[in-house]
């Protein structure tokens, strides 16, 4: 007793500690209690859930017509899917020859380079329609097939870019497939379609960046899918109203009191009548000529500029992450 009368302090911390204990203990306890009583119900209502999802059909003649009716429109909701991607699936790819592969991408090179030169649209000096790896050397024969195929695609991407009027193509990245890895492709059972990624980065117009992406979501004879797309103002900051500027309009010329006379009193000038008078005193026909008659109206200014000006007239700059789809031959429906 004489410990704890002399420290009292630490006998107090001790009990209260212990106390402490005591408490978190009994606490888990329960706890722990209640985990096993809930995991034991989901169990026992798992293996319900599975018994019952196991059992057959009772043996009516209504469920089974209800099932076998469900069974044949699953069916053919599959078969009309497939045949609605018929047009957008090759025939079987067949490799061609390096040599022959390496003709094909320099003409549709050239091709691309000539549409992109009509537009005036700015390339980089490296470009080679996304398969710059094959400027020196040669593609391996295992991967001819769907390097020819992914060709064509690309080849129809940048022809679209061309004629949408692109002011410039900045870059086009292409990843290597497998086949160009030494790598076989293998897909899987439940694989209806193989992806051919691409990246593509431009910059534009406004109005030819809706051109070019009209034209991806009208595909022809190729599906694309976009992955991703980000859109970025060549300006940073807002439009402001000092950067319109505005037609001064022409004001109209009036005519002068020495331009009226100088015509009336010119030598040889005949007498012209000024307030629907002759000047002999016999009364005309003729009216008073309008000041400004003979004064072409001023040009009117182009709304359209002026608009843009105030909205803003800058170029987009354009991210396009995109995938060309190759779907795999269709599956029998067992």
């Amino acid at each position: 007793m004489s410990w704890i009368q002399n420290n009292k302090f630490f006998a107090a911390l001790g009990g209260g500690t212990l106390v402490a204990m005591v408490l978190l203990f009994m606490l888990g306890s329960k706890g722990s209690e209640r985990y096993l009583v809930a995991k034991e119900d989901f169990d026992v209502a798992a293996q319900e859930a599975q018994a019952v999802e196991r059992l057959p059909l009772y043996p009516t003649r209504e469920n089974l017509d209800g099932k076998t009716k469900a069974i044949d429109e699953y069916s053919q909701a599959l078969e009309s899917l497939q045949s609605a991607f018929k047009n957008y699936r090759p025939q079987a790819l067949q490799n061609i020859s390096p040599e022959a592969f390496t003709t094909q991408l320099k003409s549709a090179n050239n091709e691309v380079r000539d549409a992109f030169k009509m537009s005036k649209t700015k390339i980089p000096e490296a470009f080679f329609c996304g398969f710059e790896d094959y400027k020196t050397q040669l593609a391996a024969g295992d991967a001819t097939g769907i390097l020819e195929y992914q060709l064509t695609g690309t080849k129809q991407l940048m022809l679209a870019l061309a004629t949408a009027g692109a002011k410039e193509l900045k870059n086009v990245h292409r990843p290597r497939l497998a086949e160009e890895l030494g790598q076989t492709f293998a897909p899987q059972p439940t694989d209806a379609s193989r992806c051919l990624p691409l990246e593509i980065t431009f910059r534009a117009p406004e109005k030819s960046v809706r051109e070019f992406l009209s034209s991806i979501v009208k595909p022809n004879g190729y599906y694309i899918v976009i992955r991703s797309l980000l859109i970025a103002n060549e300006k940073k900051g807002p439009p402001r109203t000092s950067d319109a500027k505005f037609d001064k309009p022409v004001p109209p010329k009036s005519a002068t009191a020495a331009d009226v006379f100088g015509e009336i009193f010119a030598p040889g000038a005949e007498p012209k009548a000024t307030d629907g008078k002759a000047t002999d005193g016999k009364a005309t026909d003729e009216k008073p000529a309008e000041a400004n008659a003979s004064q072409p109206e001023p040009p009117a200014a182009d709304s359209n500029r002026i608009l843009s000006q105030v909205l803003g007239d800058e170029e987009l700059h354009v991210f396009l992450r995109l995938d060309l789809m190759q779907f795999l031959p269709a599956k029998k429906l067992p």
